[in-house]
């Protein structure tokens, strides 16, 4: 389809759900989703057939004559969502969807999304959350507006900007992990050093040896630790592509 040509036959493809809630405060679930119904044409037998499918699927029968100002973020969310759907959409834009709710709303979405996916629906996901990247078929970076990379998570993972020649990526697990992290940060070869929880993930040359870390764990009175190769993350990629092209900038 040209976008300037054939505008009317593209609004009717794609739904767009945003990240800030833009429907309206002052009115039901019920009523927000029959108003996204009938901006789209829907009347009568079709509407309300629609409108009963997205309630359930949604599970939000427990607030269809609740205003949506008082209902979570979670919840304000699943609305968004089902009135974006209203139309049946074949391409869905999602902006930054799990923005702003807790950890079960944000997997209940996602398999929402994923059930979409399985039934042919097209996804557009912008996100911060690299786990939620990690979920994706394929993943794109954007930097200053300009699309810098596209492929599947794996693919991207084995670019050579990510894995340097001549390093490895260790996970090492131990107790007091801020202490050690200021230890390893002294530790020559270290090419750069990021706190996951419980574990450090470190890129070092090649030549760095396991008793060089333990060296300097014991300094700071660190006597036992797990370490293992890993391979990176997409947080890896998108801080190294980031930071490739940041000083690509500053050069230029």
């Amino acid at each position: 389809h040209d976008i300037i040509r054939e505008g009317e036959e593209i609004k009717e493809m794609i739904g767009y759900m945003s990240q800030k809630f833009s429907l309206y405060d002052e009115l039901t679930t019920n009523e927000n989703l029959t108003f996204s119904g009938k901006l789209y044409g829907l009347n009568g037998r079709a509407l309300t057939q629609r409108r009963e499918e997205l309630i359930a699927l949604t599970h939000l029968d427990p607030y269809v004559n609740r205003r949506a100002a008082l209902l979570s973020g979670g919840w304000r969310q699943r609305l968004a969502m089902a009135c974006s759907l209203m139309h049946k959409p074949t391409v869905l834009f999602l902006d930054e969807p799990t923005a702003g709710i807790d950890p079960v709303a944000r997997r209940e979405l996602w398999d929402l999304l994923f059930k979409f996916a399985g039934e042919g629906m097209t996804l557009f996901v912008t996100t911060h959350y690299m786990d939620e990247a990690e979920r994706c078929d394929h993943v794109g970076y954007i930097y200053m507006s300009k699309l810098i990379v596209w492929g599947e998570p794996d693919e991207l993972k084995q670019m050579p900007e990510v894995n340097p020649p001549g390093t490895r990526r260790l996970d090492v697990t131990c107790d007091h992990i801020t202490m050690a992290l200021q230890a390893v940060r002294q530790l020559k070869g270290l090419r750069s050093a990021t706190v996951f929880g419980q574990s450090m993930h470190l890129l070092v040359d090649e030549s760095v040896k396991r008793e060089q870390i333990d060296e300097k764990l014991h300094g700071v009175g660190i006597s036992h630790a797990e370490i293992h190769e890993i391979g990176p993350s997409l947080e890896d990629v998108f801080v190294t592509l980031s930071e490739k092209h940041a000083g690509a900038q500053k050069k230029a």
